[in-house]
């Protein structure tokens, strides 16, 4: 496992877990959280989950790191659309686990470009693509410009 030295520590607290409330240490993140229906829960109104908070966090965090790395390579890709999906469910092994399908959309940078920005992002900067990998199934879809 390699030492990271910390810029940045976030901290977040939980109570009541899946039906109840997670905060942020600082006050920027404050959701009630519930059991979605489709996984026999009862899917309150005005909350979300935390596949929902992963994605997000994922989303946003890929989003800067393939930023960084066309800047670094002379491109632009602030344009760029970062939609990631995050599935849970019981795994082969017991309990549960997640899958993710990152989907990635800048039509301002032609095709290969935007596959080879990408794979550079989730390989060697994205932290939370270096926290799932080996974990967790991650998908990345690509679409640029023609």
């Amino acid at each position: 496992m390699d030492k990271i030295k910390p810029l940045f520590t976030a901290t977040a607290t939980a109570i009541g877990g899946r039906n109840g409330h997670s905060e942020a240490s600082d006050g920027t993140v404050a959701v009630d959280l519930s059991v979605p229906k489709a996984m026999g829960g009862p899917g309150k109104p005005g909350t979300t989950t935390p596949e929902h908070l992963f994605a997000a966090g994922y989303a946003a965090c890929f989003g800067g790191a393939l930023d960084y790395v066309a800047k670094q390579q002379k491109h632009d890709a602030t344009k760029a659309r970062i939609t990631c999906a995050v599935a849970i469910g019981p795994r082969d092994g017991g309990g549960f686990g997640i899958a993710v399908k990152m989907h990635v959309e800048d039509r301002s940078l032609a095709q290969a470009l935007l596959e080879t920005l990408v794979k550079e992002a989730h390989e060697k900067i994205c932290p939370y693509s270096h926290a799932t990998r080996g974990n967790v199934d991650v998908q990345l879809e690509v679409a640029g410009a023609a």
